[in-house]
């Protein structure tokens, strides 16, 4: 989480030796754009001190020794430009802790600072981690102001007292200190494995080469994280709300999918099983012109029969804020009224909506696309302020 271009993509190669932003439009424009993802193994080595012992290494970089395997973690590496706020939180809805990167040369916070700190409290993100990145271009009074500008703009935010820890992803730098402090802040959550299958689909995928063979086919692959249970290769799973049926040209709802898993990844390896926590890919019996360009995004994946409802129409216990965070005019926030129109976060959905019927507790929104979601989850609202959406308020589905 973070600014845009404070370095996080960066901090996540440093981690996981992988570079997130892949698009094309992302390569020219040095930023951020779709959800980011990657997976790192945490090492410890018996033989050297703290922090100097952790490492992404099965190696010890410092002695050499075999270093003693820990655990396995997924980052999601979230956009940091305010107009690709709404992708940010359907990224951050997975989150179970985040790494805050800061860009020390600049005051802190910068505008989304605060924007990314506040959705992290309303999604329930705890667990924070602050990387205080490119140490490299700055002077130690610099650094050392930085520090205390970020020790009092945490108060009252999610991050408040959370670790600080001077780096520079660019240089690998101080990358070790990093890991040990997650090892340390964010653990790795309970998860009830007896539960179905839970998990909302962030991306989606044709992985088929132009110009396939029918019998090379592959079917449509869908990538997420296991908020719940587990799943095995040759499990059923159900995607809600599905896919729009068109009866006669015209529009007519949506229906649910059914599909047989066909294969697993976890951290670029097949498996034939995976637990809830982390990033996964799975490949199914779908069309793969259903999952191309993220066309399932919008859907939740799990054991047949167990999903939530699909609402066309979301009634919310809502709170807006008092001002609009991370914009240049602090301008206030205006209640909302009817048939204006607002974009809505659920879990990894992002759909649109206007406004039908409101009071001072609750509101009524006519969704665009339905979302799959149990009563009492967390949604998001953001308005169009400028040329972009803002993050104005959030609720719980009633």
């Amino acid at each position: 989480m973070g600014h845009v271009d404070n370095g996080k993509s960066t901090i996540v190669q440093a981690l996981t030796g992988i570079w997130t932003a892949r698009h094309s439009e992302e390569l020219r424009r040095g930023i951020t754009i779709k959800i980011g993802y990657a997976d790192a193994a945490v090492y410890r080595c018996p033989s050297c001190p703290e922090p100097d012992a952790y490492t992404t290494s099965p190696k010890c970089p410092r002695c050499g020794s075999e270093a003693v395997f820990q655990r396995a973690i997924s980052f999601i590496d979230c956009p940091g430009h305010h107009s690709l706020m709404v992708t940010m939180l359907s990224g951050a809805a997975l989150f179970d802790g985040a790494v805050f990167v800061v860009d020390s040369r600049a005051a802190f916070p910068q505008l989304q600072d605060a924007e990314h700190l506040l959705a992290a409290s309303i999604l329930g993100v705890k667990k924070i981690v602050v990387a205080q990145n490119k140490i490299d271009l700055m002077t130690r009074e610099r650094a050392l102001k930085n520090y205390g500008e970020m020790v009092e703009g945490l108060k009252g935010t999610a991050a408040e007292g959370a670790d600080i820890v001077p780096v520079s992803g660019q240089h690998l730098i101080n990358i070790d200190s990093l890991i040990q402090v997650i090892e340390k802040k964010i653990p790795t959550p309970a998860r009830d494995l007896s539960k179905p299958a839970f998990m909302p689909v962030l991306r989606s995928f044709d992985v088929n080469p132009p110009g396939a063979s029918a019998d090379k086919i592959k079917g449509g692959v869908i990538g997420g994280s296991l908020l719940q249970g587990a799943l095995n290769v040759g499990d059923e799973v159900e995607l809600k709300p599905g896919v729009l049926r068109r009866e006669n040209d015209a529009k007519s709802g949506y229906t649910p999918l059914v599909a047989e898993v066909k294969g697993i990844r976890i951290g670029g390896k097949a498996v034939n099983s995976a637990r809830s926590g982390g990033l996964l890919g799975v490949e199914t019996t779908l069309d793969p012109s259903l999952a191309r360009a993220d066309g399932l995004t919008m859907n939740i994946a799990g054991s047949p029969g167990t999903l939530p409802p699909v609402w066309d129409n979301l009634v919310l216990q809502y709170q807006l804020f008092e001002k609009v965070i991370g914009a240049t005019e602090h301008a206030a926030v205006k209640p909302l009224v009817e048939k204006e129109p607002l974009v809505l976060n659920v879990y990894s959905a992002v759909t649109s909506g206007i406004v039908s019927e409101r009071s001072h507790e609750d509101v009524t929104i006519r969704l665009s696309q339905p979302v799959c979601a149990r009563g009492g989850d967390n949604a998001t609202i953001s308005r169009r302020i400028g040329a972009g959406w803002r993050l104005i308020g959030f609720g719980k589905i009633a």
